[in-house]
């Protein structure tokens, strides 16, 4: 009994009644105590429910991201909506340039020297190579190339990724007869026109002058992209293709193209076509322009397999220059440099192989305009010059030249003190224009010495501290011409300054500064550290011949529009006046005529066996050059000249590095070239009858 009533066997409603006894009493004791707080442990039953606060919490927390998403839409809508239009339009838009056919080049008579040429360029989907793998080595066998080739045309980020890659530049007939047959078999590859230039009379004639063009390069790009340049330009990139480039290119196109999310092309949206570039008329003559190369590279020939008589050596003739100026106006009629390349070289473009060769030859350089020389014999011009006008000699006053000049009052001996002629013998007794004539060293060694020992014994300097050089300024011969071609070469005088220049820049090569009585000497005669431009040296005697209007050489004549309308008109240029009165003048050029025309001339046996015209009808003044190079080597030979004397129309020089003497190797380029000029003269330039535009005198 005892167990049942205390365990287990106590009946089930005596049980909950307990419970239930239980639970009041507690409540009761509650209610004793007061109110409290509920049970963190109770069970959600237990706990009494709350509706209106949780709907008022979460109606409010909703309300507040509804307001704050209603203010966000109406700032996107409102405020930032053309932003973000554009950006949208600029997600499903591209535009492409369409690259615009450049304008021809023509010379002074209208023969087309430079055109365009209408090609098949086979061309390669990005998209497509990617979706189909092993289309790359389908498209090479195609194309006859490799598929390393054709996967390295693909990776130029050059082109557009919404265009297809170029992969061909030159497809041939039967490989588009193949792709029209089996279009399945090269889905992406397509033939593309385009146009190429090209060159009617041939890539070399005047490649120095015209120039090549080729793919604008980063660097072009940052310099030019203000000026509707993309990366698929085809620019200008030496000559008058890139002087004149902002002319010829014309004007691109553009296609806007639809593209999907990631980039495809869907469809064209609009196409705006190119417009073809204006065309360049030059004053070269084609004609001309061609006898003159071909003349000064049968001449180079003829002096590297003709022993120099007076060093017993086959003179190396390096390289050389040949121009033909317009003294009345500056016009350039003709510039050959040598050694020559062909503009062909460069259609398609070149490969590294034939660029490196091209650079090693020496055949890029345009050495009218870049190379540097010492002008010899030629300055003496510039020497007579200062001395009349500064009244340092008189024009006929005798020297007596006995082949060795000794510095008067000189104390370092033989070296530095001793100047001989090219002619040991001496010539004798001679005065200013017999000195041209015969190129007298001896007479201008003098002249030297005596502007110097002027500067050393007379504080006020009364030819001024550097008269020759101020001189020589004049003529141009130490600044850029000023010629519509870039990178041409700037020359320059010997003098205290510049050697002290020279020095600094290069120690070892010019070890010493200091300017000595001896220095003044040989910048008198056009050695020391004397370089100019064979440009500059002919521009120089253009402005002796024309009475000292010095012009500034000009290649263009006029840009002519597609329709035939004459934009511009360039006219003479001129840099600058040199004043030379009939005092100055005259007896100079009475020298000069004596080099071709007196039969103790230094040209005059040259012209009397090189020409076929009458001297005495068409009469010729020049002056031959020899300068001095590094021992072992051969100097270089120069001859300048101009005619017909009573009213230049030509100035004709020739430079040929390593030449030998300038009667033998420069001046019988010279001859042959007043042959043609002689005989079929230089026509005007001919422009179309059009309304004309304005003429300019400064590009820009």
């Amino acid at each position: 009994m005892s167990k049942g009533w205390r365990g287990r066997g106590l009946p089930r409603v005596a049980s909950m009644q307990w419970v239930s006894l239980r639970t009041r009493r507690k409540e009761r004791i509650t209610e004793r105590k007061g109110p409290s707080l509920p049970n963190p442990l109770a069970t959600p039953e237990e706990v009494g429910s709350r509706p209106d606060v949780r709907l008022w919490v979460i109606g409010g927390l909703f309300a507040l991201l509804f307001v704050f998403m209603g203010v966000r839409l109406a700032f996107l809508q409102l405020v930032d909506h053309a932003a973000y239009a554009e950006t949208v339009a600029s997600n499903t838009l591209r535009t492409v340039a369409v690259p615009a056919p450049r304008g021809e080049i023509l010379d002074r008579t209208g023969v087309v020297l430079v055109s365009n040429a209408v090609h098949q360029q086979l061309v390669f989907s990005r998209l497509d190579a990617v979706a189909h793998p092993g289309l790359i080595g389908r498209v090479a066998a195609l194309a006859g190339i490799s598929p390393r080739a054709v996967s390295q045309a693909l990776a130029n980020n050059q082109y557009s990724p919404y265009q297809p890659v170029p992969i061909l530049a030159d497809t041939p007939t039967s490989v588009i007869i193949y792709l029209e047959e089996h279009p399945g078999l090269f889905p992406g590859v397509s033939v593309e026109t385009l146009t190429q230039r090209t060159y009617p009379h041939g890539g070399a004639l005047a490649p120095h002058v015209l120039g090549y063009v080729g793919p604008i390069t980063a660097a072009e790009l940052a310099q030019l992209g203000t000026k509707n340049y993309t990366q698929n330009s085809i620019v200008g990139k030496t000559g008058v293709e890139e002087f004149y480039d902002q002319y010829l290119r014309g004007v691109d196109g553009q296609q806007v193209i639809e593209v999907d999310a990631l980039g495809n092309p869907i469809r064209t949206v609009s196409n705006v076509p190119a417009t073809v570039g204006d065309s360049l008329v030059l004053n070269i003559d084609a004609h001309l322009q061609g006898y003159l190369a071909q003349t000064l590279a049968n001449d180079i020939y003829r002096v590297r397999h003709t022993i120099d008589h007076r060093s017993g050596v086959y003179p190396a003739a390096i390289n050389g220059s040949a121009i033909v100026l317009d003294p009345r106006n500056g016009h350039v009629l003709a510039m050959a440099s040598f050694p020559n390349y062909s503009l062909n070289d460069w259609v398609g473009g070149i490969s590294t192989v034939n660029y490196k060769a091209l650079l090693a030859s020496g055949a890029m350089n345009n050495y009218a305009t870049d190379g540097l020389y010492a002008p010899g014999s030629t300055f003496k011009l510039f020497t007579a010059t200062a001395a009349l006008k500064d009244h340092a000699i008189s024009p006929n006053q005798y020297v007596d030249d006995t082949g060795k000049f000794v510095v008067p009052g000189c104390l370092q001996g033989g070296h530095g003190c001793v100047f001989y002629d090219d002619e040991t013998t001496g010539l004798g007794e001679v005065n200013l224009p017999l000195a041209i004539t015969e190129s007298s060293d001896y007479y201008f060694y003098n002249l030297g010495y005596l502007f110097w020992a002027a500067h050393e014994n007379n504080a006020h300097y009364p030819y001024g501290a550097t008269p020759i050089q101020d001189v020589a300024a004049a003529y141009g011969l130490d600044s850029p011409t000023g010629i519509d071609l870039s990178g041409e070469a700037t020359g320059r005088v010997d003098s205290p300054a510049v050697r002290i220049i020279l020095h600094h820049e290069a120690p070892r090569a010019f070890p010493n500064y200091n300017w000595y009585t001896g220095d003044n000497i040989e910048m008198a005669f056009g050695q020391g550290s004397t370089a100019i431009t064979p440009l500059e040296l002919a521009n120089a005697y253009a402005t002796f011949a024309n009475g000292g209007t010095r012009f500034e050489p000009e290649v263009a004549a006029a840009v002519v529009s597609p329709s035939g309308k004459v934009i511009q008109v360039y006219g003479p240029r001129v840099a600058r006046h040199i004043a030379l009165p009939p005092a100055v003048r005259n007896p100079i050029l009475q020298g000069l005529i004596g080099v071709v025309n007196d039969p103790r001339g230094t040209a005059y046996g040259t012209f009397h066996s090189y020409t076929n015209f009458d001297l005495n009808s068409f009469q010729i003044a020049g002056k031959t050059g020899t300068a001095s190079n590094a021992p072992g080597k051969e100097p270089n030979s120069l001859f300048v000249g101009f005619g017909p004397v009573s009213s230049p129309r030509y100035v004709v020089l020739c430079v040929i590095g390593q030449g030998g003497y300038g009667a033998n190797a420069a001046a019988p380029v010279v001859a042959e070239t007043f042959n043609y000029l002689v005989k079929n003269g230089v026509p005007p330039v001919h422009l179309p009858g059009a309304a004309r535009g304005p003429t300019h005198h400064r590009r820009g």
